[in-house]
């Protein structure tokens, strides 16, 4: 029972490219709703599937499938390009038009009407969720591994478009003033949105617009190139500021991180600590890291070059030798470490191991003194 109470949203995602326009919230992918959430303006995009409970406060444009789960409201027009799927107690004000196959409960009200090119069948379709997971379950039990991998990625990601959706978690509320969640929450690049966000956390991409202020509990994180229009402010943990940003409003939180070519109008506050970077804040794509950790987030004084480990490798004197680069290393750097180790030590005393760390002789060993110490060990 576990699985059903788990809640796979949790987290809000908004892909790369999404806009918001006068009334409508615009995507090339799919859009994935949580129950008891409130959508107060129009959506366009691919497949859209909805919760239980879910408001909608404009029309829908769906160029592939609409799921609506039971007890959904839309305040204006739905159209289909494909199939439609409505659970029971659902209401419509506007019209209902599906080009496809059109699967309807019990007790749906569409006040205009509706119009289907294909069958029309009238019983009760399964809840989402329930619906997913008898059919994934059924595939696994028979063997079907491959076609359930295929179902999985069908609805969660649009193959021709390699568009990722937009998941919006449950309890949320969507309008042009707030976007509202108790998740952490990840924008893409390119998106254009309107309204303050409100949410656990928050990393938003490159060369992103933003009319309105950002607002966290914990960490936010701003890519290169984008303008907020508004504040950015987090109770605790790091506010980190990218290259070319331009924040319109003050910054405040518990510590603040600027790179020195962004740009803060307002004022910059910090509880703790404040400073400046010369590091962009985030190396890769926002909404690719399918983990949903911080991998996206630059990892300041961690930079080690191949080329360093090879120059310990060798024992060039300035740095001490990794046991990795000793294991990698031939017969001749293992003596070129005796060596060292025997300059620092009495005439009598015995070198030291090869896997052992070497010491920074006491006095410099120059090229002929160290070739001939090497000879005299091989001798």
């Amino acid at each position: 029972m576990s699985l059903f109470r788990s809640d796979p949203l949790d987290e809000l995602r908004i892909p790369d490219g999404t806009e918001v326009e006068e009334h409508d919230l615009v995507t090339d992918g799919d859009v994935i709703v949580g129950g008891q959430s409130a959508i107060e303006f129009g959506i366009r995009g691919g497949n859209l599937v909805a919760g239980e409970r879910v408001t909608f406060g404009g029309h829908i444009e769906a160029e592939g499938d609409c799921r609506l789960d039971m007890w959904c409201h839309v305040e204006d027009n739905v159209l289909v390009a494909e199939d439609a799927y409505l659970g029971e107690r659902v209401e419509i004000d506007g019209e209902l038009r599906v080009a496809g196959n059109l699967d309807i409960g019990d007790d749906v009200d569409i006040e205009e009407g509706f119009e289907a090119n294909g069958w029309i069948v009238i019983r009760n379709p399964m809840p989402t969720i329930v619906f997913l997971f008898i059919y994934l379950s059924q595939l696994l039990r028979l063997g079907e591994e491959e076609a359930a991998e295929e179902l999985f990625s069908e609805m969660l990601e649009d193959a021709d478009a390699e568009q990722e959706p937009i998941l919006i978690p449950r309890n949320s509320r969507v309008a042009d003033d707030a976007w509202r969640v108790s998740t952490p929450g990840r924008i893409g690049d390119n998106c254009r949105l309107h309204g303050n966000i409100r949410a656990a956390s928050l990393v938003v991409g490159r060369d992103n617009e933003i009319f309105g202020s950002l607002r966290a509990r914990e960490g936010i994180t701003v890519g290169a190139g984008t303008q907020i229009t508004g504040n950015v402010t987090t109770r605790e943990g790091t506010i980190r500021i990218g290259p070319d940003t331009d924040i319109r409003g003050d910054v405040a939180g518990e510590y603040v991180e600027v790179h020195h070519e962004a740009t803060v109008e307002g004022a910059i506050r910090a509880s703790e600590e404040m400073s400046m970077v010369s590091e962009p804040v985030i190396d890769d794509s926002v909404i690719e890291d399918d983990d949903g950790g911080d991998t996206d987030v630059a990892d300041e004084g961690s930079e080690e070059t191949e080329e360093d480990a090879t120059a310990e490798a060798v024992g060039d004197g300035d740095e001490t030798v990794g046991d990795e680069a000793e294991e990698s290393e031939d017969t001749d750097v293992a003596d070129g470490e005796v060596a060292e180790n025997e300059a620092t030590q009495s005439a009598d005393s015995e070198p030291s191991s090869p896997n052992n760390q070497t010491k920074l002789p006491a006095e410099p060993v120059t090229v002929a003194e160290r070739d001939a110490e090497s000879a005299d060990d091989g001798n």
